[in-house]
């Protein structure tokens, strides 16, 4: 039986230690905000992440510009939503609090940081779309992710776990969007 306590000491210990490192990176992002360009466009990112608004208007862009991929471009935005709307139910399930160590830089819309629904909207769509060719989408929707630590509410985690939320969801949902089933 002690064996077990040890263990479970372990474990505990290793949580306390992945804590603090999670802490220390978003310690680490968040100075990097001291810059007021970075703060800047990190605010700007936020704003236009606010519940996948940027990516629901790519997709619709592309929707709009790629008519003969209509389908799959509506498809992909409607997979970003459904990525977005899952991480949201996640989140009022875990409810774990945002970081409280740091100043935030941006209002959020909840109290609740894990996952990072930025980031599941972000990597979802930047799978979706990059699927169709959209090949600024990717890199835009990491600066995306790396916003979340800069302005301070989200932890490592969060983000790294919203992200890979948004891509299993999208690549679980690619031949859907591809193809739409028997009536693409």
């Amino acid at each position: 039986m002690d064996h077990l306590d040890d263990k479970d000491h372990l474990d505990d210990k290793d949580h306390r230690s992945l804590l603090g490192a999670d802490c220390r990176i978003l310690s680490a992002f968040h100075a990097r905000g001291r810059d007021p360009r970075v703060a800047s466009a990190a605010r700007a990112l936020s704003w236009a992440g606010e519940h996948g608004a940027l990516w629901l208007a790519a997709g619709l862009v592309g929707a709009g510009v790629d008519g003969g991929r209509r389908g799959a471009w509506l498809r992909g935005t409607a997979l970003t939503a459904g990525a977005h709307l899952v991480s949201m139910g996640v989140k009022r399930v875990v409810r774990r609090p945002r970081p409280a160590h740091v100043e935030p830089r941006v209002r959020t819309a909840g109290r609740h940081s894990f996952p990072s629904s930025h980031a599941t909207s972000s990597a979802a769509a930047a799978v979706a779309y990059g699927a169709l060719g959209a090949y600024a989408i990717p890199p835009l929707a990491a600066a995306m992710c790396l916003s979340r630590l800069v302005v301070g509410v989200h932890y490592p985690s969060d983000v790294a776990a919203g992200a890979a939320l948004g891509a299993l969801a999208a690549c679980v949902g690619a031949g859907w969007v591809r193809g739409g089933g028997t009536h693409a």
